[in-house]
């Protein structure tokens, strides 16, 4: 279990200790995306679903989501963000949305979680908002794309 750092030598679950970890830029890229009908990707781009701006309200929820983490997911540390950006932008392709999330800080642990968070939120949002419009969409494809700064480094997914 040495590499799980949640979990101590007899595998009860703890909060990390990072105060002996230097202060580094951190930096995080996650993305996901929401599967629908294609009709209902023109009902959010014309921006006519009943519950208003359909992308706007989803892109403040996950920013607001990112600022949270913490308080969602038990073991992550409070953390003062410097930069949280999301992006929604359509892919007809899918037919549906994609969700990025940029989250940066100055600190001593990283902010994958607060990405993943945000994009995870965002999609929700989507969701919640055009459901009266198609209750058959899918999220999808939630990962973390890159992640930079702390002991580890630069890492990046592989396509």
């Amino acid at each position: 279990m040495a590499d799980l750092t949640h979990l101590d030598a007899a595998g009860a679950a703890h909060m990390v200790d990072v105060s002996g970890k230097d202060v580094s830029l951190r930096e995080a890229l996650a993305e996901g995306c929401i599967r629908m009908e294609a009709a209902t990707l023109d009902l959010i781009l014309a921006g006519n679903a009943k519950k208003g701006d359909v992308m706007g309200v989803a892109r403040i929820a996950g920013i607001m989501a990112a600022k949270r983490t913490h308080e969602l997911i038990p073991l992550c540390h409070p953390l003062m963000l410097t930069k949280v950006e999301v992006d929604i932008v359509p892919d007809p392709a899918l037919p549906g949305l994609v969700v990025t999330a940029r989250v940066r800080t100055s600190g001593q642990t990283g902010v994958e979680m607060e990405a993943l968070t945000a994009v995870s939120l965002a999609c929700l949002t989507l969701y919640d908002m055009a459901k009266a419009a198609d209750r058959g969409m899918r999220i999808d494809g939630i990962r973390l794309l890159e992640k930079a700064g702390g002991r580890s480094g630069h890492w990046t997914a592989q396509p």
